[in-house]
């Protein structure tokens, strides 16, 4: 039926509502922490009034399991927030849609997949860091460790707490990096000494820091920019950096192979890949994907940048996955949490 404007405006005076523009629904993967969601939807949602964002959050290591399992038949339309080392495994299933968002070549060149059109493009990095609780280690007479290698002393037993990596990007990226830094054999001997002064592994990256926060430990392996969120909301924690260097990752986005709303996806990389984006991003993280976005975070480790680790291979850490966590698994998963 045609509806001439003056018919339109007879039909608002009437009351007869008229159907509203039509939603698409992007169902969206992501690893991202719980208070970074809200702003991110708001923010695109804001700018893509034609698309609502519905969220499957879960951490790295589970997301990334579920997406796999999903390979024959994809249930997400783009990941937004999970570890660029997991979207590398994904990329050798021929799982991603490669895709060039708008504006990419303006990102520093180390965050993207390196084949155009890119299968994958990075958002920010974090690193893995000691969370110390000053409080508790005084009390105990514990001093404050300055690199890994600290970690192995006798006095630190029974007080750290550290992500397991087949559930946590953190876990794993901190696993990895040890391997690579110290080489196979002494990064397995380190993490046999390490495990004997860890009293759990958790499946959450960020929750190391928050248990160490909360006095329950002395030392929480976890991420730096959730030890200088604590810290800024008065935690008796220090954020330190080991003098060894750290391993990191990136988080990235992806379009998943076979989506149902593959337009609508790749509006949400071409604004992941924004500098409007970039600018939410570095309210979490200090290190983003656009040059010249930064922010003076309170507590933020200073040259966090510089401390991590050089030539960090995320190839190698893709390819040798299975087999870090089979072992990782077999030698140290009793001391795991329960999955709740």
């Amino acid at each position: 039926m045609k509806i001439t404007t003056l018919g339109l405006a007879a039909l608002i005076a009437a009351g007869i509502a008229m159907p509203a523009m039509a939603q698409t629904r992007l169902t969206v993967y992501t690893a991202l922490e719980n208070e970074q969601l809200a702003p991110y939807k708001k923010a695109f949602e804001a700018a893509n009034k034609d698309i609502d964002i519905r969220w499957v959050r879960d951490s790295t290591g589970v997301i990334t399991a579920r997406l796999l399992a999903e390979k024959d038949n994809p249930q997400a339309d783009i990941i937004w927030g999970v570890a660029a080392t997991s979207l590398l495994i994904l990329e050798q299933q021929g799982m991603l849609d490669p895709y060039a968002p708008k504006g990419v070549e303006a990102l520093k060149p180390g965050f993207r997949d390196a084949k155009n059109p890119p299968a994958w493009v990075g958002m920010d990095a974090w690193m893995g860091a000691i969370c110390f609780n000053t409080v508790e280690a005084q009390k105990r007479n514990i001093p404050a460790p300055k690199s890994w290698a600290d970690l192995l002393k006798p006095e630190y037993k029974g007080q750290i707490v550290m992500p397991n990596p087949a559930s946590s990007g953190t876990g794993f990226l901190s696993v990895a990096g040890w391997l690579q830094g110290m080489g196979a054999e002494q990064g397995w001997k380190y993490m046999d000494a390490l495990n004997q002064n860890v009293a759990v592994y958790t499946h959450s990256g960020s929750k190391p820091c928050k248990m160490a926060a909360a006095g329950e430990y002395v030392v929480g392996v976890s991420i730096e920019y959730t030890g200088a969120s604590m810290k800024t909301k008065g935690s008796p924690i220090d954020v330190i950096l080991p003098s060894e260097g750290s391993g990191w990752e990136m988080e990235a986005t992806a379009i998943v192979k076979g989506s149902k709303n593959l337009d609508a996806a790749k509006k949400l990389a071409d604004w992941a890949a924004s500098k409007q984006a970039n600018e939410l991003y570095v309210n979490f993280y200090q290190v983003v994907a656009m040059p010249g976005v930064t922010k003076d975070t309170p507590n933020y480790p200073k040259d966090a940048e510089g401390m991590m680790m050089k030539n960090y291979d995320f190839a190698w850490a893709a390819k040798n996955r299975d087999a870090i966590l089979a072992d990782w698994t077999k030698r140290f998963d009793a001391k795991s949490e329960p999955r709740g």
